[in-house]
């Protein structure tokens, strides 16, 4: 027997490879699945099965494209409802791969569709649960995301009976292998590691304590943000279907002339999407442009901010191009139409217009503001990172709340905005959309709050929350 995890650290996702005997499933795979078939060809082991846990809201799964190449059929649980061909177990049944076996364990709560697996060794001995989103280490999937008409509510009813008669019964040697780890949306507050055991999670997780059904409602649901918007969207394509990988790279991977980029742009509503790193993108741009980094939680932001019925075109650095368009294509984006060929660097050859970000150091913040009426300080960050410290009198206006790329905030000519946020990666997307909407008397504070709360003289106020604009 043989397990490897397959950690994608921008998205916080896990999938699995199970192998026995010369067979292999595969749990919960990314869209991009040449690597999952490139590794089993190197084992020379063939994929029989692969399992879906539930339908992902964060990432579309690469099960439908990976059953095309390989013939393995799709393995959902109870109550999956789709538009593509699967084997539905039930819970309790026991499907056999190589000398090890997998029991289907149906754990509603998360979502109704919600299952896991329990992997019996060769001697049938229960070794490793693999539990998608129904446990993480040191949290359980929140119940707010794809269930149809149920209250987050109803499902974490659902969820306590799910842990209470499915999780907790589980031997504490048992192995724990979650879907998601630290830095998920799909959970409230999931742990620094990326797998577990049950005995581990009975004692440190505060969804398997002793408690009423109604303290774990109250527990699971309360501090729940909103869930970013294109998870429904995610959920959905998993549920339906979608375009293969392949077809979505060719293509997002056309190299498109400046002058066609320009008549683009001009004539169509098109996204001019710059995935180049934060520092190079400061320094200069396409005007019009949006920052979203590769170097940070990419595809995450994307899925956030920009609207999946625009058609994208890419400024990436040389030979980036297919890593921004599988990136974007892991959150559902589908409609990248093309990258500018030679990049910025042929924009700038060609002596286009330009635009450009200011850098100013946290300290040169903190020495203006003593001195500038107009000064307006806007935080990025989540409201809760806001609570905890912020600069006096500055605005809080989280990044994950700018969805609408038309219209962002009102700000009035004469007042210079200073942007940052935690590190000075949220910063510049914030600056590059206010910049999209015509605000361009603004800065962007180099290293963010990380850099601003080591000045002494830095105006802290903490436990108090000032409302957006």
């Amino acid at each position: 027997m043989f397990i490897k995890q397959f950690y994608t650290n921008c998205l916080s996702e896990a999938a699995y490879y199970i192998e026995s005997d010369g067979e292999a499933v595969i749990i919960d795979p990314l869209r991009d699945i040449q690597t999952y078939i490139d590794f089993a060809k190197e084992r020379e082991v063939v994929i029989k099965y692969i399992f879906e846990t539930h339908f992902h809201a964060d990432f579309v799964s690469g099960h439908i494209d990976l059953s095309k190449q390989t013939g393995a059929p799709i393995i959902f649980g109870p109550n999956a409802n789709t538009s593509y061909s699967i084997v539905s177990k039930k819970d309790g049944d026991v499907i056999q791969v190589g000398k090890i076996s997998f029991e289907v364990i149906h754990t509603p709560g998360h979502t109704l569709e919600s299952t896991c697996y329990l992997l019996h060794d060769e001697k049938n001995n229960p070794y490793a649960i693999f539990t998608g989103d129904t446990l993480f280490v040191g949290d359980v999937g929140r119940p707010d995301l794809s269930s149809g008409n149920m209250s987050r509510e109803d499902l974490a009813e659902i969820m306590y009976q799910t842990i209470q008669n499915k999780i907790l019964p589980l031997n504490d040697n048992i192995l724990v292998y979650p879907a998601h780890g630290p830095g998920s949306s799909c959970g409230k507050n999931l742990g620094p590691n990326t797998h577990s055991t049950i005995g581990e999670q009975k004692q440190t997780n505060y969804a398997l304590q002793p408690q009423t059904k109604e303290q774990f409602v109250t527990a699971v649901t309360s501090g729940l943000g909103s869930a970013p918007i294109y998870f429904a969207i995610n959920a959905s394509i998993n549920q339906k279907g979608y375009d293969s990988i392949d077809e979505v790279i060719t293509r997002g991977t056309k190299a498109i002339s400046i002058k066609e980029f320009k008549k683009l742009i001009t004539e169509q509503d098109v996204i001019v999407l710059d995935t180049r790193p934060v520092n190079s993108f400061t320094e200069g741009f396409i005007p019009g442009s949006i920052f979203i980094g590769l170097e940070g939680r990419f595809a995450e932001w994307a899925g956030t901010i920009l609207p999946f019925d625009k058609p994208i075109i890419l400024i990436t650095e040389p030979k980036k191009e297919i890593e921004s368009v599988t990136r974007l294509a892991r959150v559902g984006f589908d409609k990248m139409i093309g990258y500018l060929q030679g990049g910025y660097t042929a924009w700038v050859e060609a002596n286009e217009k330009i635009d450009l970000i200011i850098d100013v150091e946290a300290d040169e913040l903190i020495m203006d503001i003593p001195h500038d009426p107009n000064l307006t300080i806007v935080d990025v960050r989540k409201e809760s990172e806001f609570i905890e410290g912020h600069l006096e009198n500055a605005l809080n206006l989280p990044l994950h709340e700018m969805t609408n790329i038309t219209e962002l905030a009102q700000f009035e000519d004469d007042q210079n905005l200073y942007i940052h946020c935690a590190g000075g990666y949220r910063s510049v997307i914030a600056s590059s959309l206010l910049k999209r909407q015509g605000i361009h008397n603004l800065r962007n504070v180099l290293g963010g709050w990380n850099s601003i709360k080591t000045q002494e003289k830095a105006s802290i106020k903490k436990g108090e929350s000032i409302q957006s604009k």
